[in-house]
């Protein structure tokens, strides 16, 4: 080999050599970034992560105190049911223990008219119980029929009524805080 073909060789090798050289330092240069960036990344999907489960137990508090809420509102309304006719039973027990002195007196042979007169004023009593829960007797008679509020079970002829007057009350009706609870039975004038 001579000198010339020598020197080319070890040019093309220098070449490649410093070609190599400049390819590593490129390619740590654009590493270092990457890594930074891979390090960025890592710690992102961290935090997002750690936010997750966050999210996920609060989500899961909220679903058991949700659920504790439905429970208890589903208690408080088989109560409410089970008890609410408590405050009307309280109140009628008065009127009950005035109709049991009511039946011993009459037992013992007492007068026809002072139990006629006890009898009255447990019935008065009873109403006031009956009336302070908001049940209110109808007064019909002389009223014009209304079907939401009467049920016509026969139909008479009056001299003194219209047609369509209600003239004789059956059996009374009840409203209960502006709701019927019983149609009054009518006769009606024809």
């Amino acid at each position: 080999m001579s000198v010339n073909e020598q020197h080319t060789d070890e040019e093309h090798i220098n070449e490649v050599n410093s070609a190599s050289v400049e390819e590593q330092e490129v390619s740590a240069e654009e590493t270092a970034p990457q890594n930074e960036e891979a390090s960025t990344e890592d710690s992102r999907i961290a935090e997002l992560t750690k936010l997750a489960d966050e999210n996920q137990q609060r989500y899961l508090r909220a679903q058991a105190d949700f659920d504790n809420f439905r429970r208890r509102t589903m208690k408080e309304k088989e109560d409410l049911a089970q008890y609410a006719s408590m405050k009307l039973i309280s109140q009628l027990l008065p009127v009950v223990d005035n109709f049991g002195r009511a039946v011993e007196a009459a037992k013992s042979g007492g007068d026809v008219e002072s139990f006629s007169k006890g009898v009255d004023m447990i019935f008065r009593q009873f109403e006031q119980v009956l009336e302070a829960e908001g049940l209110k007797a109808m007064d019909v008679v002389g009223e014009p029929f209304n079907p939401d509020f009467h049920q016509a079970i026969m139909q008479v002829e009056s001299d003194e009524h219209e047609e369509g007057i209600v003239v004789e009350e059956v059996q009374k009706g009840y409203v209960l805080k502006d709701k019927v609870l019983r149609p009054a039975m009518v006769k009606v004038s024809g």
